[in-house]
């Protein structure tokens, strides 16, 4: 059973030490936030690493059900586990960009996966796979257009696509997208954002000129796709945004936006008690108690994904209260000081929700341990199970 508690976010599932709770229609109004800053192009919703902490395949069938015709992973586990999830072909496509050699070709393939190529030794592979198979592929050719990461060179990009044609005239494969991704969106004003923008759009005119007609073009990540609507091409790829966190906190907050967190994290005081002051807290002693206090136990640490950066600085809400880390964050626990107020055990204490209720969010965990919103959110690990609430396809 489970009611609300004091913020307003759905309380704890009964017997459970800590949870995270995945709403989905804030989920899915994010997707309408992001359709609406856009003008045509198509939607992929980045699912890659477990959609950021908040479950890949719920989340999947989310913005499915929400009309996302395109799902983005990193590693081709991701996009079979998709498939093997129920997600066909005739409701999303799915792209997969992160292939090493011996890589799973031949059931990506048979489970009608696009494939990202990025330079020869993958099109050499996936050709032998398409041999092997009888399956033509989809494939995506990857410009590097000033990242420095995956990507293939200027210097090599006329023999990639050379060589993809050939393929294709002989029926292997099909060409169905060009795209490149972005090193600073960002940081707006960059010199690299214009240097990427000339550099992808002759990229794709070379390619377009030698005969490829790629049925998408697309560059535009979460901040592009808020910031950046000359790079929106034919299809957007928003990730962090999906999630409802700002890629840009600099420059605006998600409800700047239109958008809501999507996952809130809580969990249950495992112990309070009253100490002295001039008592050490946890390994190290690097808090020490400056007058007679209450310390409160919350079972979470490292090994759940709770940043040991957030040692001394993580912000916590009980009850009414905020609070932070006191000492270092163990592997599965950490202490709040709660000056001397008084909560009974089982209390909640949130770490993080969206915000609107004076609870802290991924962004000040993130500002507290010197990071990205992106690390909180996705570093939540497996021992946390994920509460979903609100979904169309559940």
């Amino acid at each position: 059973m489970t009611t609300a508690n004091t913020t307003g976010t759905p309380a704890l599932t009964e017997g459970v030490r800590a949870e995270a709770t995945v709403d989905l229609a804030a989920l899915r109004d994010n997707l309408a936030a992001l359709r609406a800053r856009t003008d045509g192009p198509e939607l992929m919703a980045v699912v890659k690493a477990d959609a950021y902490g908040h479950g890949a395949l719920q989340c999947a069938r989310e913005a499915v059900a929400a009309g996302a015709g395109w799902l983005g992973t990193a590693t081709p586990q991701e996009a079979l586990a998709l498939r093997a999830g129920g997600i066909r072909p005739d409701r999303a496509r799915i792209l997969c960009w992160l292939w090493t050699p011996g890589g799973p070709w031949a059931q990506a393939l048979r489970e009608s996966v696009d494939i990202s190529i990025s330079g020869q030794w993958a099109l050499d592979e996936l050709l032998d796979a398409v041999r092997a198979t009888g399956v033509p592929a989809r494939v995506h050719l990857k410009a590097d257009t000033g990242l420095g990461r995956n990507g293939c060179q200027p210097r090599d990009w006329p023999d990639l696509v050379d060589n993809a044609l050939k393929a294709q005239a002989d029926g292997l494969l099909r060409v169905v997208g060009v795209w490149s991704h972005f090193a600073a969106a960002d940081e707006p004003g960059h010199p690299s954002i214009q240097v990427q923008l000339d550099s992808f759009a002759q990229a794709l005119a070379f390619a377009e000129r030698s005969g490829v007609d790629p049925e998408v073009r697309h560059l535009a990540n979460s901040p592009a796709t808020l910031l950046l609507p000359q790079s929106h091409y034919d299809l957007v790829r928003p990730g962090l945004a999906m999630y409802g966190l700002s890629p840009v906190p600099e420059v605006g907050t998600p409800a700047d936006y239109g958008l809501r967190p999507v996952m809130s994290l809580t969990a249950r005081l495992a112990l309070v008690k009253h100490v002295p002051g001039g008592h050490g807290v946890s390994y190290g002693h690097h808090y020490v108690t400056p007058g007679p206090t209450t310390l409160g136990l919350i079972p979470l640490g490292y090994a759940d994904g709770i940043p040991r950066h957030a040692s001394n600085t993580g912000p916590v809400q009980i009850g009414s209260g905020r609070y932070r880390v006191a000492g270092r964050v163990a592997m599965d626990q950490f202490v709040v000081d709660l000056g001397g107020e008084t909560f009974e055990v089982g209390e909640e204490a949130l770490l993080f929700g969206p915000g609107d209720r004076g609870e802290p969010t991924a962004e000040d965990w993130a500002r507290a341990c010197g990071t990205i919103s992106y690390e909180i959110i996705t570093r939540i690990g497996g021992r946390v199970p994920r509460r979903y609430v609100g979904g169309l396809s559940q």
